[in-house]
């Protein structure tokens, strides 16, 4: 029995302690502290002939984090990627393919303990037990490293008596008890870094390369995610595309939550790269959202893929960069000239005859992309203007006439009629695009002829009418997997000559070979899931993308997670409380609160009295009261200043200033009791839960469509809450953290990461912040506010509802005042959600003013629209063969171009 000391002063520990006991060895355990790319590097010659290898690293992982593998995987891919890759994978490739090779052959011999078990794994021991079966304990500062072992000042302790050996062994077993297996995502991650290369951008690479290449480093995989399987289809749909027709012409209408930002600026990049190595002209990409999405969008691009893009400012007639900045001299005029490859456009700017509008009129597109872009449609009702465009409608059909590639995005592809989705296929059909529809007179431009055939209620058998319908636009053949079609298609090609990219096959069915016609009958009468063959091949499916969710969770790709819904009395811990602060589902309120918002409803009667032009602007201060007594006081105050209001509501945006005796005198009955009010009803409901209810052990996201109540209630809740860290999580430079009654500005990127890590636990939002959150670690969510636009419900709640969530029901609180506008909607939607919530998915995206005025107006069309959604023709059998996870070629991507070479090419101007 000996005891024996080295030093790394006197003595190479690899070369005397290594060397004297691996060579040969049965078995080594090891407590080795991070898992880093040299682990092995100096013993892996000695460890590879080792029968038995087991190394505990530390990894900076919760036991929540443990539960769920996905996570797992999630953070320490993150922790991976902290340092950068590019110098790394070059100078380092050796280790790297050693590293791979020694993983995949041995299988989990790597496991990673938690911190709550280990913290940060500064102790370092093991046992080695040699060939002679003796075992030999060790304990030392070095980490598995090569620095460790050759490179830094370290001492060890070599022990091999029993109690020694038996210490060691104690502790390794505890925290390899604790632990699990390294994932295999890591482990594939090595092998990209030991094949990895850099590629100039004008190398040319296929399309199923392109979106991998540019985006397998971007911030979203750099911190363990990645795209979806159905966004990766989409962007698959996209090359497809590219291939078979002249342009890109798509509509995404997934559903809403699944991420069709992030899918559409994915699928923007890839095309523009594809544009650049084809040496096109025209250079710009327009992307057009609503107002109140702008920034989202912006942000997403910047937070997800790490590029810059250009957002324009329409009060300030100014391109901002990603962190809000000017980047252009000031006038209508510079919105032709955007500093950016991807410049992004409120639609508001096109609904009205802005000089904005008539610049843009000029441009030609190498993209142009529409999100929300069922808001472009013919007008409905029995007025003058019936079946005529609305503008935004007329716009994108000329600009469409203008552009290559165009990408249409809506989670309301239909509304409350299937004809609606023709107007945005007539979009598509524009310019390059003719061969959406196929001829101008052919069957496919009408609705009432066609729609019968789509929905299966009329089938075709009929040789000459299914070649009427099949002729124009003919399919390209690879539109098909059904390899009956394919061969028909071919044949058909072959037999008229026509080549890949023509779509009119203009000859009589009668005209074509006995053999081509037999085939043609057979493929109408073939039936596959229950479907009719103009129901699966059709302009329609082929040109829209639609994944439901409901199809997502059935295949394991998102997760079952039930939504409680609040207030309810029956799910309150404390009933006796709740009836205190509720009474049913609304907030009470006092004689002070309930003369404040008389006063915003007689601000609103005021207003109207301007006459045609204030549309939603009359509501501005009706709505700001029903979000907060701050914030209707806020707005009120400033008005009185003399200051103009902004508001801004999906493609709408106004500027609101006080002009009347009779509207200051209505101000300022609606502000007095609002300053005199004690406390805000939302404020003690936000405590109840948080405390009574316990929502705060779970954590909380507390969402609020307005900055003045995010900013009042993250502040409260400092106060309360002395010793949480609270994050405020808004628009650029808005971002801050409370804390210990200090407060500091922040980035939004540091603030999501305290959440992942758990360092945060109660966080307040903003709807112009929310696209980029992640926040599957807290499980609890309050509405602040009740956004007009029943969606926006389902995005904030997506922030929360996604894979790595534990919790198996989330919880959703509601606050509305009692006696409001906002108390009738909700008890309207409130009925529609008692028995499931995703009908929340099936709910018109915005509630209009008449039918907010008119309640029983309001409940038929939510019906009518529901109704509508439930009988929408599927898409499935042509789209779902996409979402099926297999390798994952992203992550695995090993030629790449340089994150610099992207960020230049995207910041070059139109």
């Amino acid at each position: 029995m000996t005891l024996r000391r080295f030093s790394s002063r006197t003595t190479r520990l690899d070369q005397s302690f290594l060397a004297e006991h691996l060579q040969g060895a049965r078995a080594y355990r090891r407590i080795a502290g991070y898992f880093t790319s040299s682990l092995f590097e100096v013993a892996g010659e000695w460890l590879r002939e080792i029968p038995e290898v087991r190394i505990v690293c530390n990894g900076d992982l919760s036991p929540e984090d443990l539960r769920v593998a996905k996570v797992r995987e999630i953070r320490l891919l993150g922790r991976w990627h902290e340092q950068a890759v590019e110098a790394d994978a070059l100078l380092n490739r050796d280790r790297y393919r050693q590293l791979h090779a020694f993983l995949t052959a041995r299988g989990p011999m790597i496991w990673v303990a938690p911190n709550t078990v280990c913290g940060f794994l500064h102790g370092k021991a093991g046992v080695i037990e040699r060939a002679d079966g003796r075992k030999v304990g060790f304990i030392g500062s070095m980490n598995e490293t090569r620095q460790g072992w050759q490179t830094h000042y370290e001492i060890l302790w070599e022990d091999d008596s029993p109690e020694g050996v038996a210490w060691i062994e104690a502790e390794f077993a505890h925290l390899w008890q604790a632990a699990k297996p390294l994932p295999e995502a890591v482990i594939q991650e090595v092998g990209r870094h030991a094949r990895r290369v850099e590629i100039p951008l004008d190398d040319r690479v296929t399309p199923e390369e392109m979106a991998p290449a540019a985006l397998a480093e971007s911030p979203l995989y750099r911190e363990g995610f990645s795209l979806q399987p159905w966004q990766q289809g989409f962007i698959a749909e996209c090359l497809n595309h590219y291939r078979a027709y002249p342009a890109v012409r798509l509509l995404l209408a997934d559903e809403v939550g699944l991420g069709k930002t992030l899918s559409l600026g994915t699928a923007a990049v890839a095309l523009c790269l594809l544009a650049e190595q084809a040496g096109k002209g025209r250079k710009l990409v327009a992307i057009f959202a609503p107002a109140t999405l702008i920034e989202q969008w912006q942000t997403e691009v910047m937070d997800k893929l790490g590029l810059p893009c250009g957002r324009w400012d329409s009060q300030g007639k100014i391109w901002l960069d990603p962190e809000a900045r000017p980047v252009s001299p000031k006038g209508a005029a510079q919105i032709g000239r955007c500093p950016f490859r991807m410049g992004i456009i409120s639609t508001g700017l096109l609904t009205q005859p802005t000089q904005e509008r008539e610049f843009l009129g000029n441009l030609t597109f190498e993209l142009l992309v529409l999100d929300e872009a069922h808001k472009a449609r013919t007008r409905q009702g029995l007025g003058k203007n019936a079946g005529a465009p609305n503008e935004l409608l007329k716009f994108m059909r000329a600009a469409a006439g203008r552009a290559r590639h165009v990408l249409l995005g809506t989670a309301t592809p239909i509304q409350t009629r299937p004809e609606d989705l023709w107007d945005l296929m007539g979009i598509l059909h524009q310019g390059e695009g003719r061969f959406v529809l196929g001829e101008d007179l052919g069957p496919w431009h009408h609705p009432d002829r066609v729609l019968p055939v789509l929905t299966g209620q009329e089938r075709v058998t009929d040789e000459e009418q299914g070649w009427a319908l099949l002729r124009s636009p003919l399919p390209p053949v690879s539109s098909s997997a059904e390899g009956s079609l394919r061969r028909l298609l071919r044949d058909i090609r072959l037999e008229l000559a026509m080549p890949d990219q023509r779509y009119e096959a203009r000859v009589p069915v009668v005209n074509l070979p006995k053999d081509i016609r037999e085939d043609l009958e057979d493929v109408l009468h073939e039936e596959r899931e229950g479907t009719y063959f103009f129901q699966r091949h059709n302009p329609i499916v082929r040109h829209t993308v639609l994944r439901q969710r409901r199809t997502l969770e059935a295949k394991a790709l998102l997760p079952r997670i039930g939504v409680n819904v609040h207030p309810e009395r029956r799910l309150s811990r404390d009933p006796s409380a709740f009836s205190v602060l509720f009474a049913d589902r609304a907030l009470r309120t006092g004689e002070a609160f309930d003369r404040a918002y008389k006063g915003a409803e007689a601000f609103s009667r005021v207003l109207g009295q301007r006459g045609q032009g204030m549309g939603f602007m009359k509501n501005l201060l009706r709505q700001r009261v029903c979000s907060s007594c701050v914030a209707g006081l806020a707005t009120a105050e400033r008005m009185l200043a003399g200051r103009t209001e902004q508001e801004t509501q999906d493609e709408q945006e106004g500027d609101l200033t006080m002009q009347t005796q009779a509207e200051r005198n209505e101000l300022q009955v609606l502000a007095a009791p609002l300053r005199a009010l004690a406390e805000d009803p939302k404020l003690k409901a936000i405590r109840h839960y948080l405390t009574v209810e316990g929502w705060l052990n779970h954590g909380c996201i507390i969402f609020s469509q307005y900055y003045d109540t995010a900013a009042w209630v993250a502040g409260k809740l400092a106060d309360l809450f002395p010793q949480e860290r609270i994050g405020l999580y808004a628009g650029a430079g808005k971002s801050r953290l409370y804390h210990g009654g200090e407060t500091v500005q922040m980035e939004r990127e540091p603030l999501k990461r305290l959440v992942a890590e758990r360092e945060v636990r109660l966080m307040v939002a903003t709807d112009a912040a929310c696209e980029g959150l992640n926040l599957q670690m807290l499980g609890t969510l309050i509405n602040v506010d009740l956004p007009w636009n029943p969606t926006r419900l389902e995005q904030r709640l997506g922030r929360i509802k996604r894979l790595g969530q534990l919790r198996e029901n989330v919880d959703m609180l509601n606050l509305v005042y009692q006696g409001t506008v906002d108390e009738t909607i909700y008890e309207r939607l409130s009925e529609r959600m008692r028995d499931r919530y995703d009908l929340f998915g099936a709910l018109p995206d915005t509630l209009k003013d008449e039918w907010i005025e008119d309640i029983t107006r309001l409940g038929e069309e939510m019906d009518r629209y529901i109704e509508a959604r439930r009988q929408a023709t599927g898409f499935d059998l042509r789209y779902n063969a996409t979402l099926e996870p297999g390798e994952d070629s992203w992550r695995n991507c090993a030629k790449v171009f340089a994150r610099r070479d992207l960020v230049n090419l995207m910041g070059q101007g139109w």
